[in-house]
């Protein structure tokens, strides 16, 4: 089995490609050890010392690590723990585990709300998944969109800039009610 590796403009996250299917839909974020129960893959990946976030995307694993870990250290480590995954055969979700998505919006802009999710699963989120991430719906409020990054996204340098003038213009562009684009924790 080859797993490719890419970096991200995330300087803590790399991407780990390995050549199948991850997720048949959607995508999934476990931010510690206890999420990571919902997911053999994500609970290898944790029992690492220094992997401090696991994004499992359509044919990709991100993986972020602590600060004061290396790279080199660490990148034999997940491709071992993502080799061994694949091998065993097991499922990458527990069964019943919810993949996450847009969140729902009941109120008077719907048809707008409705615009924002297909402008962001069209042009937006096949292309932050090319960097390891993703970008859903938390929100629309007084002409205020509520964004939600994960995997190489949270917390990337460059997420703001994203954001800002990529995101935020694409959709003032296609949708006069927005006004402004926020990011969510």
């Amino acid at each position: 089995m080859f797993i490719q590796i890419e970096t991200t403009p995330n300087p803590s996250t790399q991407k780990f490609i390995p050549g199948r299917e991850v997720l048949v839909s959607g995508a999934m974020e476990f931010s510690d050890a206890d999420a990571a129960n919902a997911s053999p893959i994500a609970a290898r990946l944790f029992a690492i010392e220094g992997v401090s976030s696991v994004f499992l995307g359509s044919d990709f694993v991100s993986v972020t690590k602590a600060e004061a870990k290396d790279w080199a250290h660490l990148k034999p480590l997940i491709l071992g723990a993502i080799m061994d995954h694949f091998q065993s055969g097991e499922s990458i979700l527990n069964e019943g585990t919810e993949q996450s998505s847009h969140a729902e919006h009941d109120g008077p802009d719907g048809e707008i709300v409705d615009q924002i999710k297909s402008l962001l699963d069209t042009r937006v989120r096949p292309a932050v998944a090319q960097d390891g991430g993703d970008i859903v719906f938390h929100g629309f409020e007084r002409g205020v969109v509520f964004l939600h990054m994960k995997g190489a996204c949270a917390g990337c340098p460059s997420s703001t800039m994203t954001l800002k003038m990529g995101i935020e213009n694409l959709l003032r562009h296609y949708i006069p009610e927005v006004t402004e684009v926020r990011a969510v924790a």
